[in-house]
């Protein structure tokens, strides 16, 4: 289903599809790809939203920092000083995040009206970021295809090409919230990790990925999330070819339970400690699928380059259960 949502200020419409199967409720807007809900039954049967957004448009508008459930690119997380050599050129990025460009700089995927084109049990987003866009080299065609498969997970798909060398990186920045309570600190995580990368002052990685054994930053067992992380993880099987399962999120209250699989090497763990009004700090967990954050500037992380010729992939499910 198809309806407006609203209008932006230079009169460009935005609209919402609803997406309905085996139980389980999305809407996405065409502004910034924008997952705004998912509604899924609890162990008692009872249906309620498990991501945080904004009930009207104006919403987005005003409060952009969260990136509350957007299509985060050309580069989620953080590149440091905003600057990045590529073929024997240093390219400069608005930094938005200073000293760094965060998502993609001050006007990201997050921020830009898609086409959005109707598939089977779910929707396609395309745009065209062109060659300059935020200091991004290359003009770089872009898809994500958000579906509800048969057992109601959702599921999506990045694709990108490019006509000339460029980085790119992409997520989803949905926070959950299982139990709708405003306060998902007592979840219990488990995530496939066994490294993590520590970070410096402005959250730049420093040094080489360190072991999670003996810290809290030990989620390899379920365990109370708690507070106090925006970190990366450094997946187990690092970059893959298909899906596999890589963090599990679960309210003891409710009964509701998230899944992650995904091809990403890496998934950023952000408690939500510094969302600021109308939202309260802590009250939504973000578990971000990507590569690792200023990989453009780290020949020894996983590379984010793409070449002329060559295809960008990525997919992640989110699945929903109750116990």
């Amino acid at each position: 289903m198809n309806e407006l949502f609203g209008t932006l200020s230079d009169g460009t419409p935005v609209h919402r599809w609803t997406l309905e199967r085996a139980g389980v409720r999305v809407r996405v807007l065409s502004y910034g790809g924008i997952v705004q809900s998912v509604e899924v039954p609890d162990r008692h049967g009872a249906v309620g939203n498990v991501v945080l957004g904004f009930a009207d448009l104006e919403g987005y508008v005003r409060h952009p920092e969260p990136y509350l459930g957007a299509l985060v690119g050309r580069y989620a997380n953080r590149i440091a000083g905003g600057r990045f050599p590529l073929d024997g050129v240093t390219y400069a990025l608005e930094r938005n995040n200073e000293p760094n460009s965060l998502h993609g700089g001050e006007r990201g995927f997050d921020k830009r009206v898609w086409e959005v084109t109707p598939v089977a049990h779910g929707v396609r987003l395309s745009r065209v970021s062109p060659h300059g866009e935020e200091g991004f080299p290359g003009r770089l065609e872009v898809s994500a295809t958000y579906t509800l498969d048969e057992a109601g997970a959702l599921r999506l798909a990045y694709e990108a090409v490019t006509d000339a060398p460029t980085v790119v990186n992409l997520t989803n920045h949905s926070y959950f919230d299982l139990g709708g309570t405003g306060d998902p600190g007592g979840h219990e995580l488990r995530l496939a990790a066994s490294r993590y990368t520590p970070v410096d002052a402005d959250l730049i990685p420093a040094g080489g990925p360190a072991e999670v054994a003996g810290t809290r930053f030990d989620f390899r067992e379920p365990r109370k999330v708690g507070g106090g992380y925006d970190h990366n993880f450094v997946l187990d099987g690092g970059v893959s070819a298909a899906v596999r399962t890589v963090a599990e999120l679960y309210d003891p209250a409710s009964g509701r339970l998230l899944t992650v699989a995904t091809t990403e090497p890496g998934l950023q763990l952000y408690t939500g400690d510094h969302l600021g009004a109308p939202l309260a700090p802590g009250s939504g967990i973000a578990l971000e699928t990507q590569h690792f954050p200023d990989s453009p500037n780290r020949p020894d992380f996983p590379g984010t380059v793409l070449r002329p010729g060559e295809v960008y992939r990525s997919e992640t499910v989110y699945g929903f259960a109750a116990r």
